[in-house]
């Protein structure tokens, strides 16, 4: 991850490319623009064959800028910094501020890519590229540019495995209003990861997490539920709520079956004559009598594996 930070202090989170999906890239790239000249010279050396020699060199000489340094200017500024190499690779070109490039980024990326990599062979690109810090050659450096990528392989959400059948529906009545989300994210990365850990050591852990969700709930541990299937179940419940929730109908809503009339009119009462006002005697205060906190439990009933 680079360390690139804009004009508005923010940093941002481009990845650099590295010498190997470069080198693959640009040889992609030669590939099509080295074929391209050679069909192109050939069908060029016919059609100039009526001419003198001079004539022949000055057409060899503009077809080479052309196909060699004119067209993969144009392919950059055009795409964005996204060659046909660099499309299939995953690769584009930006600016040192994470901007697309332009004419001029392009103009000296080109102009120093001939001898970077034609005359030379690519013999001084990839040492500069293996120097810089970010992998740039020496055409990136005098450009302010950075090829970058864009298809970076993202982490897998691996499912919460399903509670056992005779455990469906057990735990509806339980509170889990108590319990912190940082226990909920790491009954999941357990739960996901189980089959990963040492018999051992995840029997312990499910014994842990077990006893302190049982804590958190107030609710005694189910006798006979071993501490994953208890996991698992309650964490079931909880996304069933969560969704059914997220589902459910706002009253007086479209799709609720409700509709919003008018306010029902007060019912009329007796209306006082004229006489005298009934005293009402003032009821004394009786102060509640105190109710002693109730206690967490904190003890598990959950067994350790032998």
């Amino acid at each position: 991850m680079s360390d690139l930070v804009t004009g508005d202090a923010v940093v941002l989170g481009l990845r650099p490319a590295r010498l190997p999906s470069r080198g693959l890239a640009i040889l992609l790239d030669l590939a099509v623009y080295v074929t391209g000249y050679v069909l192109i010279s050939v069908g060029l050396t016919m059609a100039t064959a009526s001419l003198d020699e001079a004539a022949q060199a000055a057409v060899a000489v503009a077809g080479f800028l052309l196909f060699l340094v004119g067209i993969p200017i144009a392919v950059e500024t055009l795409s964005h910094g996204r060659s046909l190499g660099k499309l299939a690779c995953g690769l584009r070109v930006v600016r040192d501020d994470g901007g697309p490039i332009r004419f001029r980024h392009a103009l000296v990326r080109g102009a120093m890519g001939v001898v970077e990599l034609i005359l030379t062979f690519g013999s001084i690109a990839c040492i500069a590229s293996l120097v810089s810090a970010r992998g740039r050659r020496l055409g990136d450096v005098f450009a302010g540019t950075l090829v970058v990528r864009e298809r970076v392989p993202g982490t897998r959400v691996m499912p919460v495995p399903p509670p056992p059948p005779w455990l469906a529906g057990r735990f509806t009545g339980l509170d889990l209003s108590a319990v912190p989300d940082g226990l909920w994210l790491a009954i999941r990365q357990y739960l996901t990861r189980m089959n990963q850990l040492d018999p051992q050591v995840g029997a312990a852990m499910a014994v842990r997490l077990a006893d302190d969700l049982v804590a958190r709930t107030g609710a005694p541990p189910p006798a006979g539920v071993p501490a994953a299937a208890f996991l698992m179940a309650v964490v079931h419940e909880r996304q069933s709520r969560d969704a059914a929730r997220a589902f459910r109908p706002s009253a007086g809503g479209p799709g609720s079956g409700f509709a919003a009339g008018p306010a029902p009119a007060p019912i009329p009462g007796p209306v006082p004559g004229p006489g005298p006002v009934p005293v009402v005697a003032p009821v004394p205060y009786v102060a509640p009598a105190p109710v002693a906190p109730a206690e967490t439990p904190r003890a598990g009933g959950f067994a350790p594996p032998a």
